[in-house]
């Protein structure tokens, strides 16, 4: 079973936990792009949730960053066509993690059950984050 994704607009990041009140919290604008992670899964497959099984399930993101105007006519013809990568923030690691987070519990019960997750960064006219998720198909479901 393979079920993939869209999330318009530039790739966010998971942000570090804040301290305050005495408690930690998740800032305000890392909860909102998980919750709308959540939401465009659901929209676009359905809310499908993988099962867990002994072969672990996949993700595969690639995080398309928008090119920068500032960028010479040469420089955004080879961000375009991917021969110049963005090595700027958010870090790959924290764009996996963001978008793990906003799929827990909606496409997979756990993310402990994701035994691979691969994360690019792209170059794009359009910024937005591609999602594709490989997991076995659960028997109700095929």
């Amino acid at each position: 079973m393979i079920k993939e994704f869209t999330i318009q607009g530039e790739p966010k990041g998971k942000a570090r936990p804040r301290f305050g009140q005495g408690r930690t919290y998740t800032p305000k604008a890392t909860a909102d792009y998980e919750a709308m992670v959540g939401m465009e899964y659901k929209r676009q497959c359905g809310g499908y949730m993988f099962p867990k099984t002994d072969k672990g399930i996949e993700v595969a993101i690639i995080a398309y960053f928008g090119i920068p105007k500032s960028a010479s006519k040469k420089r955004r013809l080879d961000m375009a066509c991917g021969g110049v990568k963005p090595t700027k923030k958010p870090d790959a690691d924290n764009i996996g993690k963001i978008i793990m987070d906003g799929l827990n519990g909606i496409a997979f019960e756990d993310d402990a059950h994701v035994t691979r997750l691969t994360v690019d960064k792209e170059y794009s006219l359009e910024p937005h984050v591609h999602v594709v998720i490989y997991g076995e198909a659960d028997d109700e479901h095929t």
